[in-house]
């Protein structure tokens, strides 16, 4: 049996690669996919995970994960990672940034694969809730 951190070692791997058929036989026809980069942050089921892939892979050139810290599930099935990420972006930016990845696995698939940064909201909200903190000293 497979554990969720070699699954998820390999979806990020196709993903380097930019073998999007590969990363997509790694889920579940129900699988749920959230990433709070994309358009459509929550993802449900295999199309709409694929639709995601397609706008990653059209707007970045390339895309990097390094897995730094393993935190696995008793049966394996589940695990959550810290993960040194760092892209580039069509037209040459570097992004380098911190994740954490939560992935659940079943049968050798990802049924839930879930992506964190430890930074505060953008946008309008961001910009609420840091004037909120500056009040509130």
């Amino acid at each position: 049996m497979t554990n969720a951190k070699d699954i998820l070692q390999t979806t990020f791997t196709a993903l380097e690669a930019r073998d999007k058929a590969t990363a997509m036989t790694l889920f579940t026809d129900d699988a749920v996919l959230f990433d709070p980069h994309y358009p459509s942050p929550e993802m449900k089921g295999r199309a709409a995970i694929e639709k995601g892939l397609d706008w990653g892979l059209k707007s970045m050139e390339k895309f990097g994960f390094t897995i730094e810290k393993v935190y696995m599930g008793e049966d394996g099935t589940s695990c959550a990672v810290e993960v040194d990420t760092h892209h580039v972006l069509k037209g040459g930016k570097e992004l380098r940034f911190p994740q954490a990845f939560f992935v659940e696995t079943k049968g050798g698939k990802i049924t839930a694969l879930r992506a964190y940064e430890p930074y505060g909201p953008n946008g309008f909200m961001g910009f609420m809730l840091r004037l909120s903190h500056k009040f509130a000293r």
